[in-house]
């Protein structure tokens, strides 16, 4: 699996086998199997052996438009860790996430396995975004907005101005440690279609290449908005083709001023509507 051109990452708690099914049927890029929030401490174990179930009836790893397969450990400190990762490492998993995401909780994981998506969900989570970033197995960040907002004491705002650094800092921490761009903070109203695309674009702008989700109402809009547009592909395919065998100077397209920046932003887009 690609984990860098996921865009819908679709959460279903580990301890019900019917959202799990539904889940890993859906349209989602990825399908996140929760082990951790979504299931009550007395269920822990039951979560884990519901989650075997449903991966093993669900659409094989290999097929053609299956989704991604993760794993929502509980968070290192608690009575569950270890545990998870022992059940981790007998599953096929494309990815594991780690919730309240440190530097050493990841290193706890160790150096081998599948690729990480860390979950930035704390203040000093967030003061070290880059170095969770850059840590060799993390392959994405993802901003957790109601464990950090709980922290930090922000109040919700429908435009989501409140959580515009934590999210500005974790897509800036992303790129500058040389992995993909982050995933997006769950939208929490089930039945704000509007407000869920606003937010998607709003976030796209910032540097975000993907969102969470917990219903798979929400995929199709996640999607469809973190995709490139026909006329972003058609903008892009001119841009690249003009400057085809130049490697540096500037040129005008289409009327405006392009250079090797605006470039690598084209074969971007390219790339991503190539997945």
């Amino acid at each position: 699996m690609d984990l860098p051109h996921l865009r819908s990452l679709l959460f279903a708690p580990g301890s019900d086998e019917r959202k799990l099914e539904k889940a890993l049927s859906s349209a989602a890029d990825g399908v996140v199997c929760d082990l951790e929030d979504a299931v009550a401490p007395g269920d822990k174990e039951t979560a884990r052996e519901v989650t075997t179930l449903a991966l093993a009836q669900g659409v094989p790893r290999a097929q053609r438009g299956a989704p991604a397969r993760l794993l929502r450990i509980n968070a290192a400190g608690t009575p569950w860790f270890e545990d998870d990762l022992a059940f981790a490492a007998d599953l096929e998993l494309d990815g594991i996430v780690l919730p309240k995401s440190s530097p050493e909780s990841v290193e706890l994981l160790g150096s081998s396995g599948p690729p990480v998506v860390a979950i930035i969900e704390t203040a000093m989570g967030l003061r070290q975004a880059f170095e969770i970033a850059s840590e060799p197995r993390v392959a994405a960040l993802i901003v957790g907005a109601v464990d950090l907002g709980a922290e930090v004491g922000l109040e919700p705002r429908k435009d989501g101005q409140e959580i515009l650094y934590a999210r500005s800092k974790v897509a800036i921490d992303s790129a500058a440690a040389g992995i993909r761009g982050p995933f997006d903070v769950v939208h929490l109203d089930l039945y704000d279609g509007e407000g869920l695309e606003e937010q998607c674009r709003f976030a796209r702008s910032l540097g975000f290449r993907g969102k969470a989700c917990i219903h798979p109402a929400h995929v199709d809009t996640i999607n469809r908005v973190f995709a490139p547009s026909e006329q972003e592909i058609a903008w892009a395919r001119d841009v690249v083709d003009a400057f085809e065998g130049r490697s540096e100077g500037v040129l005008a397209v289409n009327g405006a001023m392009v250079d090797k920046p605006v470039v690598d932003r084209a074969r971007r887009i390219l790339q991503e509507a190539g997945r």
